[in-house]
């Protein structure tokens, strides 16, 4: 069932019934794919409206002083004194010798030099300039040495996972984890990576008519969005070029899972499932989301739910019957539930709405959309060949053997978010694999990007579905990472701006977001979060909520993450207090870990010149070794 609406035309339904899908050792209903369900609107009455000015003091009051003894990360190694006489649990980050009894002196010194370097936009804008300058004078192993002993030491954990195993024991008996990331990225040219994005977004049939209506639609390829690198900052960006390198990406991921297994207990391994396939299957899938969520939001709309929260909409059936007839829809809507619980009620919402696409797997027979003009449903394909259909069922298949291999190795995956016109499809297939394997205990968890304008939607009706259908919702909430590419795509091609208007808005999505999810797991436990920010206000933000809902760390239901070589002052007091607390740590060869480390400079850039915190906490913990004989203190454990 499909449709289109404008003022001028009338709404067509179609409805089709394909085969299964087969994945790797099990079959995958597609009817999971295309599930989002929406009911209950949140229970949280605590909407504040954060400042994220990270050198702010704002926020909860400080109850007690920090305990300075090392725990496991997730494994209660708090002590009494970080508990108030209501058994309520504060952090101190304002500690600097707490903060920095993992770190030599040496280390803090780096640290500063570093934070200092990347506050300064000349160095930031030429620093592939000036890194290719001092690759040809100090030639390839010295500049290898000196990025060591400066930016990859401080943002990278090392070339391999041996190498690595080192700072992750060390993380770890001062009571933090580690989220491991592959970080080698292919370094070419723009050129390059417009080829390779063209030719991986357009089916064979889509390129002998590379046609203008391309420009309309949001889920479509782009020629002045070719590069997907552009304006984005702190992520990773695969280019595909066929199914061996995609292969090859598995092995890396299926070796990170086996590293983060190998070196820490309860670790993380990050991936990209644009690493893992064409990204013309995620488009178009996504397309097929997006209008699908479009037809029911407009269905709502003709029975007065605007203004409603978007859990809330319900459609009435025997109303929902009459006006489709008018529209010249042919079937029999009691027909089309018959058997659920939802028809007796006479009335349905997304969740039901969705499962009227149960079992629909053949994407060339799903991709399906009306020609006004012709009266007609026309694919949005012209011709879908067996090969793009073996390349979306080896997509799913790769990401089958990943939740395997993290499974017989104790580690639990992040998808990582990545564009708005990628991140249904994404988003869907991460659902899916959380039905299968979140049945027990949280082995995938899905990201959400709260610069988004539909971040809570998307956050509670995944909640609802894991609710009705028994299975673990497990997230890592961030703000987002692709927002000034988002906005000028948004601007250039036409269509809304996805992302909130300004910095204050998305805190306060992020804070909805993290109430509501908090909320669940006060009220069910079957949820888990993490929050992933460097902002200390919403650290103390979710500090105070746990303590108001009576959510203790052991319980490990609320994890927090920040990034390696950043914000050490809220990671290890977090982690010595007892809470489950990790660092995104890279890795991966110095000269292949150059572009992520170019665009982290330009990260760091913004984040440096507003937060002063850190930088003074670094030297007055210099400045306290000094003065107490301890500049050549080496951290024990």
């Amino acid at each position: 069932m499909i449709f289109t609406s404008s003022s001028s035309s009338r709404l067509m339904l179609n409805v089709k019934t394909v085969p299964a899908l087969a994945r790797a050792g099990a079959d995958i209903p597609f009817k999971r794919l295309l599930c989002s369900p929406r009911l209950r609107s949140s229970t949280s009455a605590t909407q504040t409206e954060p400042r994220d000015d990270a050198n702010s003091r704002g926020g909860a009051q400080h109850d007690s002083a920090l305990s300075e003894f090392p725990g496991q990360p997730g494994r209660g190694g708090r002590d009494g004194n970080t508990s108030t006489a209501a058994n309520e649990i504060s952090v101190d980050f304002d500690q600097s010798r707490g903060a920095y009894k993992s770190k030599d002196s040496l280390e803090l010194l780096r640290s500063l030099v570093v934070f200092k370097l990347c506050s300064y936009d000349f160095l930031v804008d030429k620093n592939k300039e000036i890194m290719d300058l001092g690759k040809k004078i100090l030639g390839q192993r010295a500049f290898d040495q000196f990025m060591k002993m400066t930016f990859y030491g401080q943002f990278v954990a090392g070339e391999d996972h041996m190498a690595i195993r080192p700072l992750i024991q060390k993380n770890q008996a001062f009571g933090v984890g580690s989220v491991l990331d592959y970080s080698v990225e292919e370094d070419i040219s723009q050129e390059e990576a417009e080829q390779k994005e063209m030719n991986s977004c357009l089916s064979a049939a889509e390129k002998q008519i590379l046609a203008e209506d391309h420009t309309e639609n949001k889920n479509k390829a782009h020629k002045q969005f070719k590069d997907r690198r552009g304006g984005v900052t702190g992520a990773r960006t695969y280019f595909y070029a066929d199914e061996a390198k995609c292969d090859q990406h598995m092995e890396t991921f299926i070796k990170c899972i086996k590293a983060s297994g190998g070196s820490s207990m309860d670790g993380f391994t990050a991936i990209k499932m644009t690493a893992l396939g064409r990204p013309q299957f995620l488009l178009q899938f996504s397309e097929v989301l997006v209008k699908w969520r479009q037809f029911f939001t407009y269905l709502a709309s003709k029975q007065g739910n605007d203004g409603t929260e978007a859990l809330e909409w319900r459609l009435e059936l025997e109303q929902l019957q009459e006006f489709l007839t008018k529209l010249g829809a042919k079937g029999d809507m009691h027909g089309w539930f018959t058997g659920r619980n939802e028809a007796s009620s006479g009335t349905i919402d997304m969740l039901d709405w969705n499962s009227l696409i149960d079992d629909r797997t053949k994407i060339s027979d799903l991709l399906v959309v009306p020609n006004v003009e012709l009266g007609e449903l026309e694919p949005l394909l012209q011709k879908f060949t067996a090969e793009d259909e073996k390349q979306m069922k080896r997509m799913l298949q790769r990401m089958d053997i990943l939740v395997k291999h993290a499974i017989e190795n104790g580690v639990r995956l992040m998808v990582d978010a990545e564009q708005t016109y990628l991140q249904p499809a994404i988003s869907r297939l991460t659902l899916e694999m959380q039905r299968i394997y979140n049945k027990e205990t949280p082995v995938i968890f899905n990201t959400y990007q709260c610069y988004l304008k539909e971040a809570y939607d998307n956050v509670s009706m995944d909640v609802e579905m894991s609710r009705r259908e028994g299975w673990h919702f497990a997230a890592k909430l961030v703000r987002g990472a692709y927002m000034y590419q988002e906005r000028e795509r948004a601007k250039d091609i036409g269509y809304d701006d996805p992302i909130n208007p300004d910095y204050d808005s998305t805190n306060i999505m992020y804070h909805r977001c993290l109430d509501y999810v908090l909320d669940e797991i006060a009220l069910k436990r079957n949820a888990n979060i993490m929050v992933a920010s460097h902002n200390e206000d919403t650290v103390k933000h979710t500090l105070r909520r746990m303590n108001e809902l009576g959510l203790v760390p052991t319980e490990n239901k609320v994890y927090f993450g920040q990034l390696l070589g950043m914000c050490d002052q809220i990671s290890f007091p977090l982690g010595q207090a007892g809470f489950p607390v990790y660092k995104y740590v890279p890795y991966g060869p110095v000269n292949e870990v150059m572009p992520y480390l170019s665009r982290r400079a330009q990260e760091n850039r913004g984040f440096m010149k507003g937060v002063q915190k850190e930088r003074e906490l670094l030297w007055k913990e210099l400045k306290r070794r000094l003065a107490s004989g301890e500049l050549l203190y080496r951290p024990v454990y």
